[in-house]
């Protein structure tokens, strides 16, 4: 397999995972960025700890999670437990104010 084999698979990959991004955002309230994951949950909790010598540090815990990775085989995780010593963001997706008309 040649590089641009390899640039033109990882190209096709990474247009797939942000087509189904874009299909599945809609279902999620929370979006969550670690330094090593990007998540969609409904259901976050951050706890800020701290270690004996004074760092801190975060735990995050997301339930029916949907993760951006196209190396992952299945994006649908059922819990997620984060531990990291570096920023995270989580932020509420705004909730569209288009709405279908009720069927009569």
């Amino acid at each position: 397999m040649s590089a641009e084999d390899l640039e033109k698979y990882e190209t096709e990959m990474e247009l797939q995972l942000y087509r189904e991004y874009r299909d599945v955002v809609g279902l999620f309230t929370y979006v969550v960025e670690t330094d090593r994951r990007f998540y969609l949950t409904n259901s976050v909790d951050m706890q800020v700890r701290g270690t004996d010598n004074g760092e801190t540090f975060f735990e995050v815990t997301m339930q029916d999670a949907w993760v951006w990775d196209m190396y992952r085989p299945a994006r649908f995780v059922k819990n997620v437990r984060v531990v990291t010593f570096k920023d995270v963001n989580i932020e509420e997706l705004a909730k569209s104010d288009f709405e279908l008309p009720s069927e009569r």
